[in-house]
């Protein structure tokens, strides 16, 4: 068996019950060196072999696990935040399918719940938004023309994106080509969740100049919209704790007239 474990947004102590036990377990345990804190590693067992496979191409990593699954061991492939999003795992998957080895996915924190957590926001509150994008601007990897961020800014609801901070100048353009105004808030979080975080808050107008000062380029997650300027607490209040409200558990409360 070959376990992908989503190693979560960076703090090594944000992977699963599960996954932690599967790197235990594991007899071969690669990890995404560039990306996952190396104090994960620390869950496996004695003797077992950690491979770093930053350096690694498609071909060394699955030759790799195909070589210790063949010999009878375990293998944990560890990758940082939860592995459906912008993992590149369904080019590992597919090509183990194809040497016949099963495996399975142990899911992880997103990086971009942890930032809504870093930040205190709830990106679906009501009054300010009931949807999240989440995306990423075209870079060597194309958009399909219908997700380009033009469009999807159209929606004027609250928009993450992963992988873009290099390319922020060009994401401003697109989210003002798409409607949203100069004074919508944008939050910028680098490293969510390690012990070197930064937060910067601004608007369209105003992120550029910080990200430039603070001299972020990589590992930073953009979020964009109405709530992103919230704060903490603010207006909105959803139907579900309103004691006008009756649902299965609980039938609406009479206003007594005081």
């Amino acid at each position: 068996m070959v376990s992908f474990i989503g190693a979560g947004p960076g703090a090594p102590d944000l992977i699963t019950v599960r996954g932690r036990q599967r790197l235990a377990e594991a007899d071969l345990i690669l990890y995404a060196d560039s990306l996952v804190a190396p104090e994960l590693t620390g869950y496996a067992k004695a003797g077992a072999e950690v491979r770093g496979t930053a350096a690694m191409h498609l071909d060394e990593i699955v030759g790799l696990i195909e070589d210790a699954v063949r010999a009878g061991r375990q293998v944990a492939r560890l990758q940082s935040g939860d592995p459906s999003l912008y993992g590149a795992i369904h080019e590992q998957m597919k090509r183990l399918e194809q040497a016949g080895i099963s495996y399975e996915v142990i899911p992880g924190v997103c990086a971009f719940s942890a930032a809504a957590a870093a930040l205190a926001l709830e990106l679906t509150k009501p009054g300010a938004a009931q949807t999240v994008i989440l995306t990423r601007y075209a870079g060597r990897t194309g958009m399909p023309e219908q997700e380009a961020l033009e469009r999807l800014a159209q929606h004027g609801t609250t928009l993450v994106l992963h992988l873009s901070i290099a390319h922020l100048s060009a994401v401003l353009r697109a989210l003002r080509a798409g409607g949203y105004k100069d004074d919508t808030p944008v939050v910028v979080v680098h490293r969510v969740t390690w012990q070197d975080e930064r937060i910067l808050r601004g608007t369209i107008a105003t992120i550029a100049e910080q990200v430039r000062g603070a001299r972020i380029t990589r590992q930073a997650l953009i979020l964009v919209g109405a709530v992103c300027g919230q704060g903490k607490g603010g207006e909105g209040r959803s139907k579900l704790y309103s004691p006008s409200f009756s649902h299965l558990f609980r039938p609406a409360t009479k206003r007594s007239g005081r």
